[in-house]
């Protein structure tokens, strides 16, 4: 856990200003900048984490992120990780059944569907893949495909609402953040021969 952990946030890291251009174009301009808080904060957790039973760190991770992530991102970021380590603890869930769970939450905190231009436009089609059994390496190549599909939405939720039609044409934030996690989280599996 503690590799994927790293990864993450040298992904984030890497990609920090490119998020924040993303967020200033129909935001504040700031979602780069909380996304590398959040996983600095998970990564100085990493040993501590990794010595957990899987689904407890998940939990842990998750609170994590609801408390050092700013702005909508660390409620959402945290939700699913907090649903995915409670789902873990329950017998007879496989994990694809667990993600979808969590998404549900996900979109249940934030008031969104599939469509509004958020991150959900990335966790929906990714649970579709999960579902599927879709390899992680492939997966990791497919993942941006639905980050691009939101440049074209209207935003429906979140500050970029108050754009409107303006906001048709860039990329939402969030979407280019979870497709870079699960892009990196699933490399970083099939590296480590997991999947």
């Amino acid at each position: 856990m503690g590799r994927v952990i790293e990864a993450c946030r040298d992904a984030i890291a890497t990609e920090e200003n490119r998020l924040c251009d993303l967020d200033r174009a129909i935001g504040d301009g700031d979602h780069g900048t909380n996304m590398r808080r959040g996983l600095e904060a998970l990564a100085s957790e990493r040993q501590r984490l990794s010595a957990m039973p899987f689904a407890e760190a998940m939990i842990a991770a998750g609170t994590i992120l609801v408390m050092n992530i700013g702005g909508a991102a660390g409620p959402l970021y945290g939700t699913l990780l907090l649903e995915i380590g409670k789902g873990l603890s329950i017998d007879g869930l496989e994990f694809p059944q667990v993600f979808q769970k969590a998404v549900t939450a996900v979109a249940q905190r934030g008031r969104s569907s599939p469509g509004d231009k958020t991150l959900l436009d990335v966790l929906y089609p990714l649970s579709d893949e999960l579902t599927k059994h879709t390899h992680p390496q492939r997966l990791a190549g497919k993942v941006q495909g639905f980050a691009d599909m939101t440049i074209e939405m209207k935003a429906l939720r979140g500050r970029a609402s108050f754009l409107g039609e303006r906001s048709v044409g860039h990329m939402d934030p969030g979407a280019a953040s979870c497709a870079l996690l699960a892009a990196t989280v699933c490399r970083e599996l099939t590296e480590a021969g997991v999947a």
